[in-house]
């Protein structure tokens, strides 16, 4: 075997022994280097260049923070109230909450796994509440619908992507917006059509009287992401400077605004945001390292021949990654597979006249997915963990929204337009 295969063996059989994955990748990678007889330093040199040299890094922890913020106090209880007014009234409108909520907390976490933590519990405790709704159907709606979070900016992945390729942050924030909504559209038709089946209960119209009031208590909630993509389509700052802005405005709405974060409150706020960064950082560091054997090997380049020589058109290109991406979820973070098979994948890409920002967003879409595709979904672990339910029947009831959420990323991979759009209206040249 050579080198890099041995490196790759020993990274598969850490992982599989239990050994957290970027432990087993800066492992991998240290092997390498010692069967090519290369500076063992290498690795620690890549590692911290790749930290300390990339600013938009700093969006991350800032983004993390910020959703934390906005899980404190009763920011949730009114995001809610609003989405119920919306939806509410219609057959399965509990359910339909449900979606309409993540598309608008999608704006302000970022993180799939963020969104499901913080409603998740509240959630399922209403839709289960009298037997309305059984408890699987609502911890896999819940499931489903945290996968929009990512998509929508601000996102955690998408800024990962815009690090590995040197793509805009501004037009992937922007290119994800379309293909989100056409997600949650996509949940929200599917679950209109099991609430006929299924006979799920409608909620009590809420009085017109009291729109106003409900509207003024959400409204400082859904400023956030206008300020947000308003400072950066705007040129006044930096995306990591947007991210800033986003947390101190998160922290100045809950601590001042609503006065429901207590001294407890932003410590858990801080302790829980610092926990997720250190958690991206060693997946990223690790990535820093094994992304240097990939390219001492020259993968991207013999990637790229293999597929000329195969003459494949853009799109059957994007087919073969969709089942990629797709199989790969299954069983790998979605970190680990932005940080390391995108790089390889990206090149081929745009050698095919692909734009990166289009499957960027595709690719975001995929690896979400792959968060409530069995066997390894964390969104199916964690929804379950907070649902008391059994796995097996948490996985029957997710399959139909699977299959909604598959049918959103082909119109999303067929039409690049519905990512495009909004970037070329902000000068977007792709």
């Amino acid at each position: 075997m050579t080198p890099f295969a041995l490196a790759l063996a020993a990274i598969v059989a850490l992982s599989l022994a239990g050994l957290p994955v970027a432990h087993a990748m800066i492992a991998g990678s240290i092997l390498y280097l010692w069967l090519k007889g290369a500076d063992l330093g290498i690795a620690a040199e890549q590692l911290l260049n790749g930290l300390y040299t990339s600013y938009l890094l700093l969006a991350i922890p800032l983004f993390v923070l910020a959703a934390e913020f906005m899980n404190c106090g009763p920011v949730m209880d009114r995001l809610l109230r609003f989405c119920n007014a919306l939806v509410g009234r219609w057959r399965g409108g509990l359910a339909q909450v449900n979606v309409v909520q993540s598309v608008i907390f999608a704006s302000m976490s970022g993180s799939a796994l963020a969104d499901a933590a913080a409603s998740g519990r509240l959630m399922q405790t209403m839709m289960t509440k009298d037997g309305r709704y059984p408890a699987a159907f609502a911890a896999a709606l819940t499931a489903a619908s945290s996968v929009i979070g990512p998509v929508i900016p601000p996102s955690i992945p998408l800024v990962l992507y815009a690090l590995v390729s040197d793509t805009s942050i501004g037009y992937l924030f922007l290119g994800g917006i379309v293909p989100g909504l056409l997600l949650g559209a996509a949940q929200m038709t599917l679950v209109a059509a099991i609430a006929r089946r299924r006979g799920f209960p409608v909620e009590a119209p809420v009085a017109l009287r009291e729109w106003p009031r409900i509207a003024r208590e959400a409204v400082p909630a859904l400023l956030m992401p206008v300020i947000l993509l308003g400072l950066l389509y705007s040129g006044v700052t930096t995306p990591t400077e947007a991210a800033a802005a986003a947390a101190a405005y998160a922290l100045a709405i809950s601590a001042l605004l609503y006065r429901s974060l207590a001294p407890a409150d932003l410590y858990r706020a801080l302790v829980g945001s610092a926990r997720t960064t250190i958690a991206i950082g060693m997946l990223i560091a690790a990535a820093l390292v094994f992304n240097y054997v990939i390219t001492v090997e020259n993968v991207p380049k013999k990637l790229a021949a293999l597929l000329q020589a195969e003459a494949l058109s853009p799109l059957a290109f994007l087919v073969a990654v969709n089942v990629l991406l797709l199989a790969l979820g299954c069983f790998l973070e979605g970190t680990t597979i932005i940080l390391v098979v995108l790089p390889v994948l990206l090149p081929s890409a745009v050698a095919l006249g692909v734009d990166p920002v289009h499957f960027g967003v595709m690719a975001v879409i995929n690896i979400m997915i792959g968060l409530v595709t069995p066997p390894y979904g964390l969104l199916l672990f964690l929804m379950a963990k907070i649902a008391n339910v059994r796995l097996a029947a948490l996985v029957r009831e997710v399959l139909p929204f699977l299959a909604a959420m598959i049918a959103a990323l082909a119109l999303v991979t067929a039409f690049p337009d519905l990512v495009l759009f909004l970037p070329r209206l902000l000068g977007y040249k792709g």
